[in-house]
């Protein structure tokens, strides 16, 4: 499957929101500047709600096992946000398609762009490589991009590591008795 450049960004950037603690706003600037997000210069606390309601919706996708239902709960995120197709070359950026209406707030940037983003996803019928780690204690959110869809951990060097090594100690244990 290919994914473009701007597509990837943004699924980093839904998973990011997904995975993060978004308790105040410094969180929340600190994931615009992280996210190189154009267009936002204020953030208010009604900005902080609205996105943490987007992230629940973004989250809502993730969980849901039905495409249909997937494909029912972005066309609602999408049309909310208003979106407006255009194409951009902002910021040393080749050209790209940004979704979000110019002067949108920061809630609608996400849900246009990111909710765009899983909808390419979905059209490929690719709604399957949005999963959750599948560590018992994590939970995390991730885009399985790997070649035959076989990524199980947020990140293998933490989480799935863990994992291989408990399951070896479990091994050597069972075989010294």
């Amino acid at each position: 499957m290919l994914i473009n450049h701007d597509t990837r960004r943004t699924l980093d950037t839904v998973v990011d929101l997904l995975n993060m603690e978004l308790d105040d706003l410094a969180a929340l600037r600190g994931f615009v500047e992280r996210h190189e997000i154009s267009g936002i210069d204020v953030l208010r606390e009604p900005d902080l709600a609205a996105v943490r309601s987007i992230r629940d919706r973004f989250a809502q996708v993730f969980d849901t096992e039905d495409a249909r239902a997937a494909a029912t709960l972005l066309n609602a995120l999408v049309a909310e946000a208003g979106t407006t197709p255009r194409l951009t070359d902002h910021d040393g950026y080749d050209w790209h398609v940004h979704y979000f209406a110019p002067g949108a707030s920061l809630a609608e940037h996400l849900a246009a762009d990111g909710g765009m983003a899983l909808a390419f996803l979905l059209v490929e019928g690719e709604r399957e490589r949005l999963r959750r780690c599948a560590a018992p204690d994590c939970g995390r959110a991730f885009v399985d991009l790997s070649r035959n869809r076989s990524r199980r951990y947020c990140d293998g060097r933490t989480c799935g590591n863990r994992l291989h090594v408990a399951a070896y100690r479990a091994r050597r244990r069972g075989a010294a008795d």
